[in-house]
């Protein structure tokens, strides 16, 4: 049977669960396919591998784009289409998938009428179903990349929708057209910018990822009130976006195993592949970075050049430490911490933002076992 566009986007829409069914008629209504072009990467062993329409043919391509998948569209800052063959590297921009285009502006509670900026304009598909929803003149979009931002705009265009855009940093966010019944950012941040807080208005919400150097990430929606701090809880979602790219850690250093302090490891260093685990442990060492060696872990802090390592011993593990930071006891001070509250999904931690600029998460309540963010 040939694939028919609007018959793809009406089985997508159906398949979203959300909590507002207008978002199920917006995905159902915005072509998918305008945004992503011809060609996008999918991993593979050799790399970031270029897919084409091309190749692959008119009804592949468009049943590939209406998954409910993230396709990449830019690794290390080259495009899809300009992709010669595999590419290594980290991917920089891409077309996130459908059910968390709408996740984000579901749980933010957008409805018609409400003022959203959303950070990251990327493909420009995300703004499309925002405009669609709430009505171009309320939707307000910033991205950071020149290129992409112009291909973006280009998208829009084809499709009828005519937002406000901006190129630009969108940790600034937009002061002109502040305030905002809320902030949407479909990439991380290791910490709430000031300028968002000044630009929602109280009542308002900023719904984010809060991550870092270690990937871990948790998804949260915050209500700011009238005195300018803000607060709210984690979703349960497993989710993660790009950091944004004033966020990114600096070059790694140059990375030598150092025998230094060695002890037996009180804990498991597995504990680091469950999600919430990784992002305990990342509250607890924010400025390290998480690698995988062998068959232990070996964090580095990209600060100081402290380090801690992990490797096997029996039926249980060594952990080496080096540097003036002591990484894995904090690590292992904070998961023991979560253990003691029972290993609690993300749903069991809130956030608040201070009016001093300090940010912190907690575990349980605003009483509870708290870690500060780096700002």
């Amino acid at each position: 049977m040939t694939a028919d566009p609007a018959r793809l986007r009406r089985a997508l829409a159906s398949s979203l669960s959300v909590e507002d069914p207008a978002w199920r008629d917006a995905v159902a209504a915005v072509p998918r396919e305008q945004f992503l072009d011809d060609v996008v990467f999918r991993p593979s062993q050799t790399g970031w591998q270029p897919v084409s329409r091309r190749t692959v043919g008119d009804d592949a391509w468009l049943r590939l784009v209406y998954e409910d998948t993230t396709w990449v569209t830019q690794v290390d800052g080259i495009g899809a289409a300009q992709a010669q063959g595999p590419l290594p590297g980290k991917p920089t921009s891409s077309g996130t998938l459908p059910s968390l285009v709408v996740r984000l502006p579901d749980l933010a509670g957008l409805r018609e009428g409400d003022t959203v900026l959303e950070i990251g304009t990327g493909t420009g598909y995300s703004t499309a179903v925002l405009c669609h929803r709430l009505g171009e003149k309320n939707v307000y979009s910033v991205e950071y990349d020149p290129r992409i931002a112009a291909t973006a705009a280009e998208h829009l265009r084809a499709v009828g929708c005519a937002p406000t855009l901006v190129t630009g940093d969108g940790l600034a966010g937009h002061r002109d057209a502040a305030d905002y019944d809320a902030i949407v950012a479909t990439c991380a941040v290791r910490h709430i910018p000031p300028s968002w807080l000044y630009q929602v208005r109280p009542g308002g919400s900023i719904t984010t990822t809060i991550s870092g150097w270690m990937l871990g990430s948790g998804l949260v929606r915050l209500t700011v009130a009238e005195d300018g701090t803000a607060s709210g809880r984690f979703a349960g979602d497993e989710i993660g976006f790009m950091l944004a790219r004033p966020h990114e850690r600096p070059p790694r250093p140059t990375f030598h195993q150092q025998p230094g302090q060695t002890r037996p490891a009180r804990l498991d260093p597995c504990l680091l592949n469950e999600w919430s685990g990784r992002f305990v442990a990342q509250l607890a060492a924010p400025s390290a970075e998480l690698m995988t060696i062998g068959d232990g872990v070996s964090l580095v802090d990209v600060a100081t050049g402290s380090q801690a390592w992990t490797e096997p011993d029996g039926h249980g593990w060594l952990v080496h430490q080096h540097g003036p930071l002591r990484l894995w006891d904090a690590v292992e001070e904070a998961l023991t911490t979560w253990q003691e509250a029972g290993a609690p999904a993300m749903p069991a931690f809130g956030m608040t933002v201070e009016g001093d600029g300090s940010q912190r998460v907690w575990l349980g309540d605003t009483t509870g076992p708290c870690w500060n963010l780096p700002v």
